[in-house]
């Protein structure tokens, strides 16, 4: 009697313990990636620009005063679901947003931007997508705030909506301009 007690509570415990971590997973956040990055300095870089190849963009360029890093691409179909919530935000003045066009070519990414509008201060070109790797980015878009230190204070993984602009991009972006 024993015997057969065990032979159905231990895959009914293994069960249960399964279904509780999945059940734990649901009510995550997928879009909101615990970055090992979250309170560290951006990594270091030197891209050029996407418009002026001759040029290049570091992170030390961006320190000063908080900012967006987005990270997009041409053959990217959720960027362009977020491109006009990126040209609203930018229009509104409140935070610079930068770019860094991943995996793309130069062509399409500056008929991208004449033809969608240009929400970026600059854009940096990350043909290779080595500076994409250490931002630990795994897919764009990929949207970072950065503080005026150069500290990531918050990532996304997924494209950005006006829900988010509203609730939690502006009221970090208002909270990092009172820091400084």
């Amino acid at each position: 009697m024993k015997r057969s007690y065990l032979r159905f509570a231990i895959p009914l415990i293994v069960f249960g313990v399964i279904a509780l971590f999945l059940f734990k997973g649901l009510g995550m956040n997928q879009r909101e990636i615990t970055s090992p990055l979250i309170g560290k300095s951006v990594p270091s870089f030197s891209l050029p620009l996407l418009q002026q190849p001759e040029t290049r963009i570091s992170n030390k360029d961006l320190l000063g005063k908080p900012y967006l890093l987005n990270v997009w691409a041409t053959w990217c179909v959720s960027c362009r679901a977020e491109h006009a919530h990126l040209v609203t935000l930018a229009n509104t003045h409140q935070i610079d947003i930068y770019g860094i066009d991943w995996k793309d070519e130069r062509p399409a990414a500056l008929n991208w931007l004449q033809r969608l509008g240009n929400p970026y201060q600059a854009v940096a070109f990350d043909k290779v997508g080595r500076t994409a790797i250490d931002l630990g980015v795994y897919g764009a878009p990929e949207t970072f705030v950065v503080d005026r230190h150069g500290k990531i204070r918050y990532k996304l993984a997924g494209p950005v909506s006006p829900e988010l602009i509203d609730e939690t991009l502006l009221p970090l972006i208002a909270k990092l301009k009172k820091e400084g």
